[in-house]
């Protein structure tokens, strides 16, 4: 059984998913620059597991603010 947190309707985990936003002409498109950038990114991690990787970067609160909205644009993708 999946767990609906861990992925979403097409089987993509949250971090794969914000990889893969490109060209959204968006916020979302910074986010997912960066994640891009970095190698140590989660890539398989659901929101938690992010939240925790950018805790660990010392991110400012917009950013986390910005993962709570994606959080929501995935979960209904």
């Amino acid at each position: 059984m999946i767990d609906q947190m861990d992925t979403d309707a097409v089987g993509l985990s949250f971090g794969r998913w914000l990889l893969a936003q490109r060209e959204r002409g968006d916020w979302i498109d910074g986010i997912a620059e960066a994640a891009r950038a970095d190698r140590t990114f989660p890539k398989d991690g659901d929101p938690e597991a992010v939240r925790a990787h950018l805790r660990k970067q010392q991110a400012d609160g917009d950013v986390f603010q910005a993962i709570d909205d994606a959080e929501g644009d995935w979960q209904n993708a």
